[in-house]
């Protein structure tokens, strides 16, 4: 195994901006103020079992659909895109109509933390980064995961609504040139 720190950083932030859990830190609130119950450690492990799941038979599945990884690294680079557009411009591109559940599962493993850009943005790690690099980033990701899910009432008043708007706006713009950068190293290998 060639485990690569430089790999893994970049991984795990692309992963944390994607996933953008301080960015949810409100709407978890929110949920959980109208009963919602929130469960961190199921939350954490079910989200991790659904991206390795996915890391491991996402490109069967795009064998499947005759599809291969720099096509679909092209393509998440486009939802990617759109995601950042939304976080820097504060507007709702990609609406979230999924059906209603237990707020742990539904909405908070879906579609907040392994949305389809999370899902998207793993393959499309994949034509970057080392399979052993993305996984331990995922697993970096979802000890974060759990920790803000655990201490959500003490992050947010440590923070505050400004900072939380703030870092969303930023991973914005870093997730903006990651797309950018996935977009131009891919779209050469289809033509």
């Amino acid at each position: 195994m060639n485990f690569s720190i430089k790999e893994i950083v970049s991984a795990f932030m692309v992963l944390f901006a994607i996933i953008d859990i301080t960015g949810s830190i409100p709407i978890i609130i929110d949920i959980k103020s109208k009963g919602g119950k929130v469960k961190p450690l199921f939350a954490a492990i079910g989200s991790l079992i659904l991206f390795i799941l996915f890391l491991i038979a996402g490109d069967g599945l795009l064998a499947l659909f005759g599809v291969n990884i720099e096509s679909f690294a092209v393509a998440g680079s486009i939802v990617i895109f759109v995601l950042a557009l939304e976080m820097i411009l504060g507007v709702e591109l990609m609406k979230n109509d999924g059906p209603g559940g237990s707020a742990t599962l539904v909405p908070i493993i879906f579609p907040l933390i392994a949305g389809a850009g999370t899902l998207t943005t793993l393959l499309s790690l994949r034509a970057e980064y080392a399979f052993q690099n993305i996984l331990v980033a995922i697993v970096l990701n979802m000890i974060v995961v759990y920790f803000v899910l655990n201490k959500l009432e003490y992050i947010e008043k440590f923070l505050g609504k400004g900072t939380i708007y703030v870092l969303r706006k930023f991973f914005g713009i870093i997730l903006l040139a990651i797309s950018i950068k996935l977009f131009a190293t891919n779209i050469a290998s289809l033509f």
